[in-house]
């Protein structure tokens, strides 16, 4: 375990990583428990304005990262000024995601039920770079042998066989396995090989013709979608704070 560890984690070229992911994961708590301070009407915290207009934390978290980003080409990986510009990054970063879902829409979604997208895309960000820390490489190259990597045609095969897995696994819906599996070897190869999931590009060119497809893929989606949902809706609250409920629509109001 100590071998492993330092050759994984304490491998000098990968400390910048390191104290990016931990500056990251940091950033996104600390900033949560002051959203929800604040939200709560609690401690010395308040949003910040400027001229009326609400600065959301987005803002310094793109300066930060385009900052940290750019130190970090300029500066050796292996000396100081690479491990501050890994830092500044790792918060800009966190910054930007936490508010992710206000990106996406546009507006101001952040305790919204849209909002929940935020926080799942912090979480896998953040196993995705701690895969990357732990010795994974994309597209499952770390799993050649001295002897297969010296064959160029085994290292391309290997290659596109992953990225077509997880190209597959996108296009049925399956986006966490997709992403993990370009990581994971052979994990995208699951989610492509089972059903799609109903609306998803897959589905609507392969399944239009084959009504027992699309009920099958519909009836394991809903026997999913209700095992889950409900564990992964109480982690996303415990996490980020539960989304204020929605109003109530008047009948004929859409």
């Amino acid at each position: 375990m100590g071998h492993w560890w330092e050759r994984n984690i304490l491998e000098p070229g990968k400390l910048p990583l390191l104290l990016a992911l931990a500056a990251f994961v940091l950033t996104f708590v600390v900033t949560r428990v002051i959203t929800r301070l604040i939200r709560a009407g609690k401690g010395p915290f308040g949003n910040v304005k400027a001229g009326g207009l609400h600065i959301h934390h987005v803002v310094p978290g793109v300066v930060l990262t385009v900052v940290g980003g750019f130190g970090a080409v300029a500066s050796d990986r292996h000396g100081a000024g690479g491990a501050i510009a890994a830092v500044v990054f790792g918060i800009g970063a966190g910054l930007v995601l936490d508010e992710f879902a206000l990106i996406l829409h546009l507006d101001d979604v952040y305790w919204s039920e849209e909002g929940r997208k935020s926080v799942e895309v912090v979480a896998l960000t953040a196993a995705l770079v701690g895969l990357l820390l732990a010795g994974f490489s994309p597209f499952g190259v770390n799993d050649l042998t001295q002897e297969e990597l010296q064959d160029r045609g085994g290292v391309i095969v290997t290659l596109v066989a992953n990225f077509v897995f997880s190209l597959v696994a996108l296009s049925k819906g399956k986006v966490r396995i997709a992403i993990f599996g370009t990581v994971v070897p052979l994990l995208a190869l699951v989610g492509a090989a089972r059903l799609a999931r109903p609306g998803s590009l897959w589905a609507r060119r392969f399944y239009g013709r084959r009504p027992r497809a699309r009920a099958r893929s519909a009836l394991r989606a809903y026997h999913h979608d209700r095992r889950w949902a409900g564990p992964r809706r109480a982690v996303q609250d415990w996490i980020g704070g539960r989304p204020d409920p929605r109003p109530a629509r008047l009948p004929g109001r859409h």
